[in-house]
């Protein structure tokens, strides 16, 4: 079902992205669902953050590969468990800026241990599309790891109003996805208005950056006021 549009699209998030390519999805869930089982299988080891999105609790249960659970930004345990794994291949899966608690991924940290152990590593930007970084392509972008990470996927339906995901990478990675990921194959593709309505999002992302620079300075008022900080003195007194 695809289209010219869809084809701009895609080039458009490759280029937004400094990636080779880059590959539409239904939704973040149809992404996160289908990429890991394009990627690993039986034999090998799939290592996620405890607080990762269900999304990707699902794709790693479907890819039949080892589930290995690690505590939430925890660098030290997952080092200990990549270094104890004899899997065939490793691929690191995270959450950029975690849905729950809004923290986000020690990403430098994981990158260096992915190299580390020969490990491939799958960041999910889904929060942090269109609000992290000097040209709002996400977390990757704004600690300077982007050219260290094998799979950025990014939902069109949250900064940018639209609708869908993608999978940014290498042009490598963008055809094994067109012809392994049963969540791409297997379904018909986004509808020509939501392309429509995504290229001009990523426009408005690209060009009015002062967007970004009022919601981070609306992000730091609640923060920064006088009930915010009673209540976090509070939690630290019972804490204590």
């Amino acid at each position: 079902g695809d289209l010219p549009i869809h084809g701009r699209l895609e080039r458009a998030l490759a280029e937004f992205h400094g990636a080779e390519g880059a590959l539409l999805f239904n939704s973040g869930y149809h992404a996160n669902a289908g990429i890991p089982p394009a990627l690993v299988g039986r034999g090998d080891a799939i290592f996620s953050d405890v607080l990762n999105h269900a999304s990707i609790v699902d794709g790693a249960i479907l890819s039949r590969a080892e589930l290995v659970r690690y505590r939430h930004c925890d660098v030290q345990e997952l080092s200990d468990l990549l270094a104890a794994s004899r899997a065939r291949r490793k691929l690191v899966v995270t959450d950029a800026v975690f849905s729950m608690d809004g923290d986000a991924a020690p990403l430098l940290e994981i990158a260096e241990l992915c190299e580390r152990h020969g490990a491939m590593l799958y960041v999910d930007e889904a929060h942090a599309v269109g609000v992290l970084g000097p040209t709002g392509a996400g977390l990757a972008e704004a600690w300077g790891v982007k050219d260290r990470v094998d799979v950025e996927m990014g939902t069109l339906g949250k900064a940018l109003g639209s609708f869908g995901a993608y999978a940014a990478g290498d042009r490598r990675l963008r055809e094994l996805l067109v012809t392994r990921a049963r969540s791409f194959v297997f379904t018909t593709a986004l509808p020509p208005a939501a392309c429509g309505a995504s290229l001009a999002a990523l426009e408005i992302v690209r060009g009015e950056p002062e967007r970004r620079a009022r919601l981070h300075v609306s992000i730091s008022r609640p923060r920064r006021s006088p009930s915010a900080l009673r209540a976090r003195s509070g939690d630290q007194r019972k804490s204590a």
